[in-house]
């Protein structure tokens, strides 16, 4: 009998409240247990009334990125209101990745669950200021949207280290992008010491595209004949950033951008 060879194993799913709850406490806050329970509740009643989509995520790693977002606000701000600390990371954390259509229902679900709260706006003045010169340089029109979706890549970059932008081809990824990097490049107050600012760095891009060369070649491979392992292009880019980093004591950032469609061979081989 198969059945009596292996030990049986009883899965639960996580209490996101009571984690939310520690990790809120850790951070300073004093009402975490009802912030928690309200940050819970945002994502199951958006998992319940917003659309079906494939990177829609709406489980610890959407809920782990909103507890970090909420320490953020919290070490920026220590005086602040607990609760637009909150809503603020749940709709930073959020909303880049919401279709317009459920956005309208998102922002629906926090006005009913932070009554007589507004999300604050954030002041990018400087940054936008700068990403116009640059959009003007490349002969293109800085339209309202286009600003807004540079934004939102800043805000996601912040708070996570990886993350993916998804469009048409022609969409203006890659040039939404590119300003905000050169942007952030020209602000950066090691660069400019009198106008610049210590929330902006320079980025190093290492870009590929991982469906024009092989898994063996993108990722490494062993020799069957010689019994020699070759690494391939993402371990050597991963090196050469960290000795970047590491070797040259630099505070710039490194980014390696996978530049090409989305495929389940190369990308769930990374994890």
């Amino acid at each position: 009998n198969l059945k009596a060879l292996f030990r049986p194993v009883a899965c639960m799913v996580p209490d996101y409240a009571l984690i939310a709850e520690i990790r809120l406490y850790s951070f300073g806050y004093t009402d975490a247990r009802r912030l928690s329970q309200k940050m819970v509740k945002t994502f199951q009643l958006a998992s319940e009334q917003v659309s079906s989509q494939d990177h829609y995520d709406f489980g610890m790693r959407a809920v782990n990125t909103v507890i970090q977002a909420a320490g953020n606000n919290r070490a920026a701000n220590p005086d602040g209101v607990e609760d637009l600390l909150v809503l603020s990371a749940l709709a930073d954390s959020n909303r880049p990745k919401f279709l317009a259509e459920d956005m309208l229902l998102f922002n629906a679900i926090l006005g009913d669950l932070f009554p007589g709260f507004e999300v604050p706006a954030a002041d990018y003045t400087d940054l936008l200021e700068v990403i116009r010169e640059e959009c003007a340089k490349v002969c293109i029109v800085p339209t309202p949207f286009f600003l807004s979706k540079c934004i939102q890549i800043y805000e996601v970059s912040v708070l996570r280290h990886g993350f993916m932008t998804v469009g048409p081809a022609g969409g203006g990824k890659t040039h939404a992008k590119n300003v905000l990097l050169e942007a952030q490049r020209r602000l950066d107050k090691s660069n400019d010491p009198d106008g610049g600012s210590s929330n902006y760095k320079t980025h190093k891009q290492y870009v590929l595209n991982p469906k024009s060369v092989t898994m063996g070649q993108l990722y490494g491979q062993f020799d069957e004949n010689t019994h020699e392992w070759t690494d391939g292009i993402i371990p050597i880019l991963y090196r050469t950033a960290v000795n970047e980093s590491a070797e040259r004591d630099s505070t710039d950032k490194q980014w390696i951008v996978f530049d090409g469609p989305v495929d389940a061979l190369w990308i769930e081989s990374m994890n």
